[in-house]
């Protein structure tokens, strides 16, 4: 449990909520409170003994009250890392008496801005030594326990009698504090862009809106909040950060290679959305965002039979690209992946000998995936002046099997192409609108993407699926999905002419007779989802 005992504590706080009864708890426990100006004020009023912070230091309070705990006889009784014999020793070299706890809350900066006070008020309750003494507390949780907020003194309390915070509790607490503190030094930040737009007459002068702040952060500090600072955006003259989560992506290991950039994460993100709409073992290869290879697999090794098969679907595209899996990888994947210049490769987990052929790879990105790849429920997007939100784009039933489907063309079709065309509903979703993906054996052999109209995917699908090297028609016998429908004919006449023999779209043009027919006078089976999947 490695809990801390709590002998000494640190009190100054302007929020006296429950200050009386917490600080004579922590007194009958046998706790030393030190304290500072109206805080020590309070805890004598409520019969507790207290010191002043002036007789720790031996030095008073200075400039009103701006310095009063930045002192190393403060400092370096919260910062010692009392693990260490050499911290321990320079404690008492110096006569420092630790601290085990530090219950600090700032001064009411919002409330004061929020009140109409001038500027003067308002910098006068921008805190220094509050913010200083919580982020001492909190960096050092290993050996402190730090408060904030006047919620959290039961909590403290009641550790008291089973020998104090946990490890746990401790960190929890200190997580706390780092919220406060950036939150706080947000509403600081954007009250100075305030000021400054209000004092400039030119458009030209503006300063930078509130939200690039992060971008001024030290390295340091972004670490503390979660944060990464990457070398460029998607060009050099643009700046990139990355917001670290506890799950998805932002919680990936990178197990070798360069640091990530911020095009590697927007390619991995739709690879893995790829490679995971896919129950059975996926891999796929994406490129500037798209997908140039998708497969499934199966037999003995079936990761490494997906790769090959995703690989295979645009060997050209596939060099520099990124590759997912949803199965961890194998040697014999890895013995594939290693021959070709790749970004990324993504993964929940990898084999020792695996991970041995991959990281022989020096420049080659390494991930490790958590176990929860689940999306969130939103989707966010910022636009210019203004934000929006959507629910997250699943894979749903009915819509998105076979059994919830309608065939409106065609004759029956076997067993294996009803589980291509399942396999090219799913595939189809990686690919931006309008997206049009051929596929055989559970593997993509064309993907036409990103075209402005539908007409002009058909024909990059079916280029691309017959301009392999040894000058397979892979479109001939494959079969079509479409991410929506098609408005006229003339889009399945194409996959028609091609060879295709079966064709999945959502359906709902005002045409779709016209394409029924089209589908109905070549044979060709055409089935109805009744389901969308645009991706912009």
């Amino acid at each position: 449990m490695n809990r801390q005992p709590i002998r000494r504590a640190l009190v100054s706080v302007s929020d006296k909520t429950g200050l009386g009864d917490f600080a004579r708890a922590l007194a009958d426990a046998g706790v030393e409170i030190v304290s500072t100006g109206s805080t020590a004020a309070t805890i004598r009023e409520a019969g507790v003994a207290v010191t002043e912070v002036a007789e720790v230091t031996g030095f008073p309070e200075i400039m009103d009250g701006r310095v009063k705990t930045l002192h190393p006889a403060v400092h370096g009784g919260i910062l010692a890392n009392r693990t260490l014999e050499s911290h321990n020793r320079q404690l008492a070299e110096h006569g420092i008496a630790p601290f085990d706890l530090v219950v600090v809350n700032l001064y009411p900066f919002s409330e004061t801005v929020a009140s109409g006070a001038d500027a003067e008020t308002v910098i006068e309750n921008i805190d220094i030594g509050g913010p200083t003494l919580v982020r001492a507390a909190a960096k050092n949780f290993l050996c402190c326990t730090v408060v904030v907020e006047p919620k959290d003194y039961e909590t403290v309390l009641a550790t008291l009698p089973e020998g104090g915070p946990t490890l746990a509790q401790r960190r929890s607490l200190a997580a706390t504090a780092f919220e406060n503190i950036f939150s706080y030094d947000m509403d600081i930040m954007e009250w100075f862009a305030e000021q400054e737009d209000e004092a400039s007459q030119d458009e030209s002068e503006q300063p930078e809106i509130p939200e690039t702040y992060m971008f001024e952060l030290d390295d340091e500090t972004m670490h503390e909040y979660g944060m990464k600072r990457l070398r460029y955006g998607e060009n050099p003259h643009q700046r990139a950060v990355l917001t670290r989560t506890e799950d998805g992506l932002g919680a990936a290991e990178q197990l070798g290679g360069k640091e990530m950039s911020y095009n590697n994460y927007v390619d991995v993100d739709a690879a893995i959305r790829a490679a995971y709409d896919h129950d059975e073992p996926c891999v796929a290869v994406v490129k500037h965002n798209n997908p140039c290879g998708i497969a499934v697999g199966s037999g003995e090794d079936p990761i490494a039979a997906a790769h090959r098969a995703a690989h295979a679907t645009d060997p050209l595209s596939a060099y520099g690209g990124v590759i997912a899996a949803n199965r961890p990888v194998t040697a014999e994947m890895a013995r594939q992946v290693a021959p070709v210049f790749t970004e990324v490769i993504a993964a929940p987990g990898y084999s020792d000998e695996a991970l041995e052929i991959l990281l022989k790879k020096k420049n080659l990105r390494v991930l490790a995936l958590p176990e929860d790849t689940r999306r969130g429920a939103v989707e966010i997007r910022e636009l210019w002046g203004a934000t929006l939100l959507q629910d997250t784009d699943r894979v749903a039933e009915p819509g998105d099997s076979p059994e919830g489907w309608r065939q409106v063309a065609g004759g029956e079709v076997s067993a294996d192409t009803l589980a291509d065309l399942a396999f090219a509903w799913r595939a189809v979703r990686a690919a931006k609108s309008n997206a049009i993906l051929l596929a055989k054996d559970g593997a993509a052999v064309g993907i036409g993407m990103g075209q402005v109209n539908r007409l002009d995917s058909c024909r990059l699908a079916v280029s691309r699926a017959n301009t392999l090297a040894d000058g397979a028609e892979r479109a001939r016998g494959s079969v079509a999905a479409s991410d929506a429908f098609f408005p006229f004919a003339d889009g399945v006449e194409i996959l028609i002419a091609a060879g295709v023999a079966a064709i999945v779209s959502p359906g709902g043009s005002i045409r779709d007779e016209e394409v029924i027919a089209a589908c109905d006078k070549a044979g060709v089976p055409l089935f109805f989802t009744g389901v969308r999947h645009f991706a912009h």
